[in-house]
Formats: C-alpha cells, structure tokens, sequence
C-alpha cells in the first residue's frame, strides 16, 4: 500500500495548522480570564468592585507621601548642612550620574527622583556608610565629599 507524499503533507500541515488554532484559542481564553481578575475582587463571577468612584480615583492621584524626619537636632543640621554644600537645598540639581539634594546616583535612587526618596534613600545611605549625618559632615569637611 503506497502514501500519497502530498495527501500526506497536507494531513500534517492541516494537524498542525489545528494544533497552533488550539494553542491561540487557548491563550486568548486565559488574558480574557487574567483580565477579569485584575478588575474584579478576586471573584469571577462577582463584578461588583469594577467602578471606582471618581472621589476616590481623585483623592489617590492627589495624596503624596511625606517623609518623616527622625533625627536629633544634631544630625538634622548636619544633614542640612550637607544638602546647602552639595546642591544648594535643590532636589532636581543633576551632575553628571549624580542626581537632587544629597547628589546621590541614580543607581542608588533607583529611578524615582522625588523628593520622598532622596531624602528617604540619603538617610539610609549615611546611616549604613557613616551611622549618622553628624559623622557624615566629618567626612565631607575633610575629603570634600560624602
């Protein structure tokens, strides 16, 4: 019994053709599912969180975060101090790699430049290289630099 080589072919390139048909059925079901769950509760079959009043779509869009401040009198004029000599009190100051109010580098900022991470992000960073903003301006009296 011979095979038609043609008849043949097409019989694979019509079940692959169909396999492939599957796959995008398959794939287009699930981002219709994924995207339900992004909009919903959780639940499937419950739609009831899929408005957001505008009040509150408002009120997310104006709320900022402020950073608190938990440092001596000491170490909050040392860290004044700091930010006068390295960027005359400026958070959008840039020089070169170095970017805002401490000139801290966009490695350590990690692309968000407001005025909540530079001062969140150089607290961090003086308290784990010199453990205190005190100790930080000793250092930047004696090499220039901190």
């Amino acid at each position: 019994m011979s095979v038609n080589p043609v008849r043949y072919n097409e019989s694979i390139e019509d079940e692959f053709g169909g396999i492939i048909l599957t796959m995008k059925i398959k794939k287009m079901a699930l981002m219709a599912v994924s995207s339900l769950a992004l909009f919903t509760s959780g639940d499937l079959l419950n739609f009831t969180n899929v408005t957001t009043p505008m009040t509150q779509v408002a009120s997310a869009k104006t709320k900022k975060k402020v950073y608190k401040c938990k440092l001596s009198k000491k170490n909050k004029a040392a860290k004044e101090w700091i930010a006068y000599r390295e960027s005359r009190g400026s958070y959008s100051v840039r020089n070169g790699q170095y970017i805002g109010r401490y000139q801290l580098s966009r490695a350590y900022l990690k692309g968000d430049f407001s005025k909540y991470n530079q001062e969140m992000t150089a607290d961090r960073y003086v308290k784990n290289r010199y453990g205190s903003w005190v100790n930080a301006k000793k250092h930047w009296r004696w090499y220039g630099w901190y």
